[in-house]
């Protein structure tokens, strides 16, 4: 890291809005940043929905209601994302 950057603290609604961007790229519905274009990898997506799933579990009890609240609202879409994706695929 470059002496002149500034430290960016990471919390955990940032740890997890990175996991559903991660979600949202292997889902074909965000550009992945190197190929500059949408590619679609459900087996992926479905991985980082678990990880989420697996994050939530393990938190449970331990978040802010604002904390858990996003959480639970972002696996309740990416999930529904997922369901649309995989029923589109011949």
């Amino acid at each position: 890291m470059a002496a002149d950057t500034a430290h960016v603290q990471i919390d955990f609604t940032t740890f997890v809005l990175s996991l559903g961007s991660s979600a949202l790229v292997h889902l074909g519905e965000m550009e992945h940043p190197e190929a500059r274009q949408a590619q679609e990898n459900l087996q992926l997506a479905r991985q980082t929905i678990d990880i989420l799933a697996m994050l939530s579990e393990k938190t449970h009890g331990n978040l802010s209601s604002e904390e858990s609240r996003f959480l639970a609202d972002l696996l309740s879409e990416l999930r529904l994302r997922f369901v649309e994706r995989s029923r589109a695929r011949p």
